[in-house]
């Protein structure tokens, strides 16, 4: 019997499932990556198959994403790749030279390449940072000068989503080896990670187009996406080559960021060879993904895929790469809303679950909110939104919040209006924070409701110290209805002098607060900050002061009235006092009235008492 054809047919099968899949990988350092080196690459182009693609190294960038932070050229070919070049969801990609794993696919030439060259991480350096510092990149705490208000809440998020830039950027910053000074600054500016493939799924259009460029800035694109695909179902191992996922939301909305896994070793994996958002230390769900096709585009093609189960733990987020641990999965925050159309009788009902983390859990609530925003919106236009929700919040009283937004703006800024208190509280600057979850309810309307305040005045001409006087309020909607309002104004027995009504919206008067403190009023703790957020300015609210100019002092964060000059010098000279801030008017009462509106205006009456 002839054995020569079989036995040949398994040396080559078995060869090929070694490129594939090294038993012991042995690595390449970059110092003997030589130009014209062929290497073999493996990817996913179609279900969950690996696929080999050949390499051939055109030369090393040297600081090409930083000092000693590196990338080796190749131009990739077989496959579809002739077609379609570098494809997004290709990160991470291994590339084998003589059986030695070099590193992973991770760069590209941008939109519209001429040809299919690629950046590749070098392993080494893939490896050096999973096993440096696990500290997280530092944000710093955003300042909330107190009192809170709806215009400082809603602009929290969009203020931290600024990025570290994880290459190089200058011409200069970067040498070569094979390839001229010219041609490496060239190409050294133009390669960037490759486009993240953002899977999203239950979303509308309209959410899409709206949530898409917060993302963009971090190189992930959205894509179109099945489900959660059963047929990611599998007990085989994820293997170098594999399509993996970065799960961020998960439930009846879902969100995940694609690519390939580079490196598998002893219960650590390495994937994508670029930040994912270059957070640093992190808590990402790990799962598997099935890579339905190849969508080819002149642009930039991508493979559109979904994700299964999860099976393990993103913990890293570095420049050179994510790494995580395979096994259990991290812990999520549960969050639930529910959308209530009266007027159509309608009740829409949404769960599901967001990474936890200081800044994707109130971006992917804003997200989530958006989209459930969006199915009543994009019937009607502009609408009204009343938003109320609760934070639980792991040993610390919960956050409430409350507020309404008219408009045609109203959507966007109530999906805002969520994300506030959640960056407030996991960026708080005093402590870690565990969010055990959000509830959030919306009753939304057809039409627009703003009120406008027109006119106030006092029953009583003659207003003495000890007694009640009634206050009228008068607003105007925007249709030309009037709204009228009353507000029994108890005033001190004590109070002598000229005093001042205030009657103003949310906004104004927050505005007004700080500017008399100078922005000295801040939270010193976090208790204090749950208290400030509790406490926040509505727009939805008639604000009612009574004020009388007196001596005080911002101390510590707290508003101090009427403090008589001695303790103001000793305040003042007092360094532990934590900066001092001198008041010259003092609000002797307050009150709120909630209206079905967003109000907005501000009036002021003066009240004489009489000599002090």
């Amino acid at each position: 019997m002839n054995f020569r054809g079989p036995l040949l047919f398994a040396l080559v099968l078995t060869g090929a499932f070694l490129v594939a899949l090294p038993a012991a990988t042995v690595t390449m350092p970059v110092d003997e990556v030589r130009p014209g080196m062929r290497g073999t690459g493996v990817t996913v182009f179609q279900g969950t198959e690996r696929s080999e693609f050949s390499a051939e190294i055109i030369g090393v960038l040297e600081n090409a994403m930083g000092p000693r932070r590196n990338l080796i050229l190749a131009r990739l070919e077989g496959g579809p790749l002739a077609e379609s070049g570098v494809i997004q969801g290709m990160s991470g990609s291994p590339v084998y030279v003589d059986g030695r794993l070099l590193g992973a696919v991770s760069y590209s030439m941008g939109s519209f390449p001429k040809d299919t060259i690629a950046g590749i991480t070098p392993i080494a350096e893939m490896l050096r940072d999973d096993s440096g510092s696990s500290s997280r990149v530092a944000r710093a705490a955003p300042r909330l000068p107190l009192p809170l208000a709806t215009d400082t809440l809603t602009s929290l998020l969009p203020d931290r989503l600024t990025r570290p830039d994880p290459f190089a950027t200058r011409p200069g910053d970067i040498s070569a080896v094979g390839l001229s000074s010219g041609a490496a600054a060239t190409l050294g500016v133009q390669l960037r990670p490759i486009a993240t493939p953002l899977v999203m799924t239950g979303f509308t259009a309209e959410a899409i187009d709206h949530i898409a460029p917060m993302f963009r800035t971090a190189g992930m694109v959205a894509v179109v996406g099945g489900g959660v695909s059963s047929q990611t179902e599998s007990d085989a191992p994820l293997q170098p080559g594999d399509a993996v996922g970065v799960s961020l939301i998960r439930g009846d909305l879902s969100m995940a960021g694609t690519g390939t896994v580079t490196h598998v070793d002893e219960g650590r994996l390495y994937a994508f060879g670029h930040p994912f958002y270059n957070l640093g230390s992190a808590r990402f769900p790990m799962t598997r993904a099935y890579v339905h096709t190849v969508l080819p585009s002149q642009a930039i093609s991508s493979k559109i895929a979904a994700v299964g189960e999860v099976l393990g733990t993103i913990d890293q987020d570095r420049s050179t790469g994510i790494s995580g641990s395979l096994g259990a999965g991290p812990r999520l925050v549960p969050v639930h809303v529910s959308l209530n159309a009266p007027d159509r009788n309608r009740v829409d009902s949404f769960d599901f679950e967001v990474v936890a983390d200081e800044l994707f859990t109130p971006l992917l609530s804003y997200n989530a909110m958006l989209n459930t925003l969006f199915t009543h919106s994009r019937e009607v236009g502009s609408a009204t939104y009343v938003v109320r929700g609760q934070v639980e919040l792991a040993g610390h009283p919960s956050v409430t919040f409350e507020e309404t937004f008219s408009g045609d703006a109203a959507t966007v800024m109530a999906g805002l209006y969520l994300s506030g208190p959640l960056t407030a509280l996991l960026s708080n600057g005093f402590g870690p924070v565990t969010v055990e979850g959000v509830d959030v309810s919306v009753t939304a309307y057809d039409d627009v409701r703003t009120a406008q305040i027109e006119r106030v005045w006092l029953d009583d001409p003659r207003p003495r110290p000890g007694r009640t006087v009634p206050l009228r309020i008068v607003a105007r909607t925007h249709r030309g209805d009037e709204i009228s309002r009353t507000i029994m104004v108890d005033i001190p027995a004590s109070a002598r002098g000229r005093l001042q009504l205030l009657v103003s919206d949310g906004a104004t008067l927050a505005q007004l607060e700080r500017q008399q403190s100078g922005q000295g009023i801040q939270a010193t703790s976090l208790n204090q900050l749950i208290e400030a957020l509790n406490d926040a300015r509505r727009n939805n609210r008639l604000y009612v002061q009574l004020v009388r100019q007196d001596a005080g002092a911002v101390v510590n964060g707290r508003r101090m009235a009427s403090l008589p000059p001695s303790v103001l010098s000793v305040l003042g000279a007092d360094r532990s006092a934590g900066g001092l801030t001198p008041l010259r008017n003092a609000a002797l009462r307050e009150w709120s009235l909630q209206l079905d509106h967003v109000v907005s205006g501000s009036r002021s009456l003066t009240v004489d008492l009489g000599s002090p």
